[in-house]
């Protein structure tokens, strides 16, 4: 078991280069050209490798007797899992909203809020400060995105809310690459940097920059999406008017 392990173990950090390889081209190419597509092709099929082999991970550190690092791993491994999945669906149904914010989508909401609940009570039952910041992640994209299913039509009344929706978990997905480097590989890679104030800056700091990256994207692209009618295929349809009769 150790030396298959030690594989995925070896597979993921390779995979986890790669996506952090192809976040940056991504994110310093000219947006929709042919490079950024290209690039955040090879990103999201990255991160779904990572998600893949995080699972064994975790199940394998839950094995070696560690149930809250185990635990954790099971979390960062749900919001990672709806990162991805949000940024690749809002791109093949930004013309239909009703498929974007379907089943999957809807499980993933559910399972995120669960999954930061949880980490929420085993943070402070085990008194956890990381546990503890971090559970307002799962519940708050698990929240907005079952509010978003409930006002879908106010979501597709947006002229580009695909293209928020996607940048939106692309950010995320970006903290993820970057906690892992400078949580969990930049201390092994160089151990006299390790310490205290940089674990906590190498889990916070990627998520504090996310949240300026938002807000800077949001006045670039996402103020063109104000409200406007929906288009045919995501706003609702009226009934049909009955033929009216005239009496004989």
């Amino acid at each position: 078991m150790e030396s298959a392990y030690a594989i995925v173990k070896y597979l993921h950090i390779a995979i986890g280069a790669a996506a952090l390889i192809g976040f940056w081209t991504a994110g310093l190419a000219r947006k929709g050209g042919t490079l950024h597509r290209r690039a955040g092709q090879v990103f999201l099929l990255a991160m779904t490798g990572i998600v893949i082999t995080a699972v064994p991970m975790a199940l394998y550190t839950l094995h070696r007797g560690h149930p809250n690092t185990a635990a954790f791993l099971g979390y960062l491994t749900v919001i990672t899992a709806t990162g991805t999945w949000a940024s690749w669906r809002a791109i093949v149904d930004k013309r239909d909203v009703y498929r974007y914010t379907g089943a999957v989508f809807t499980a993933l909401a559910v399972l995120s809020i669960a999954s930061g609940a949880a980490m929420l009570a085993l943070g402070t039952s085990i008194r956890a400060p990381l546990l503890i910041g971090f559970s307002v992640v799962g519940l708050y994209t698990g929240s907005d995105m079952l509010r978003k299913r409930r006002r879908r039509e106010q979501l597709a009344a947006r002229p580009r809310w695909w293209l928020v929706e996607h940048y939106t978990a692309m950010i995320g997905n970006g903290i993820a690459v970057h906690i892992a480097f400078l949580g969990i590989g930049l201390p092994r890679l160089l151990p006299m940097v390790d310490g205290a104030a940089l674990h906590y800056l190498a889990w916070f700091g990627p998520l504090v920059t996310a949240i300026g990256a938002k807000l800077w994207a949001d006045r670039r692209w996402g103020r063109a999406a104000t409200a406007k009618p929906a288009s045919d295929k995501t706003a609702p349809r009226p009934a049909p008017a009955r033929a009216k009769t005239e009496p004989a």
